[in-house]
């Protein structure tokens, strides 16, 4: 593993937040990244849904240094936009589902892949193929018992819930034994209406939630 994948990874982890960007501008995916550094956010996701998606993250490569906000990108399909989310700066590659070329291109250039699954097969399925970290998706639908539930046979299951995932349960989550959670609307919701400082103050408390649910 690289120094650079092991830094990435380490910093998704030890922050235990990885926000979700998903608007209709990428004006709006700026102010939100801003916001989310601004609470102290580690890794910010830009989905491939966000209108020029590509150009949005290499924006903010340039703008935040990895050690600020590392950047990622999510809904990566397959390897085609995987590789052109990576020369836009992309450092982690999220995806709702597995796909095995996907993995092999994110290996071949060590960037982490986070596929995500929903059943315990999909999630040995994901490990076999090298995910770093598994997406559990959607977790709305899972819900935290699945996350334990998994863990028994498989402890060395690093999972990542996403969808569904709020302030009122994230402790939860942790709890369980999720080393991350995945948040989106439930975080980025007061951008609908310019309200951005809510973001930050609801980044901080995720932050502080999933910190006090550790022990630390």
């Amino acid at each position: 593993m690289s120094i650079l994948k092991l830094k990435v990874l380490s910093r998704v982890v030890e922050s235990g937040l990885v926000a979700i960007v998903r608007t209709d501008s990428a004006d709006q995916a700026a102010r939100i990244a801003d916001a989310c550094a601004q609470g102290g956010v580690a890794a910010l996701e830009v989905t491939f849904t966000v209108p020029g998606a590509a150009a949005v993250i290499s924006d903010l490569t340039k703008r935040y240094r990895p050690e600020q906000i590392t950047i990622g990108a999510g809904t990566v399909l397959d390897p085609e936009t995987a590789r052109v989310a990576i020369l836009a700066g992309a450092q982690f590659l999220v995806s709702p589902s597995v796909n095995a070329e996907t993995a092999r291109l994110a290996n071949r250039y060590q960037i982490p892949y986070m596929p995500g699954a929903g059943t315990v097969r999909e999630v040995v399925e994901a490990m076999e193929c090298g995910a770093d970290i598994v997406k559990v998706f959607p977790g709305e639908t899972l819900g935290p018992e699945f996350i334990k539930a998994v863990k028994a046979p498989l402890p060395q299951a690093s999972l990542m819930p996403t969808g569904g995932v709020s302030i009122e349960n994230a402790a939860a989550w942790i709890k369980a034994g999720a080393v991350a959670l995945g948040v989106g609307g439930n975080l980025i919701a007061g951008a609908k209406s310019g309200d951005f400082q809510s973001i930050t103050d609801l980044a901080r408390r995720f932050i502080e939630a999933i910190r006090q649910a550790r022990g630390i």
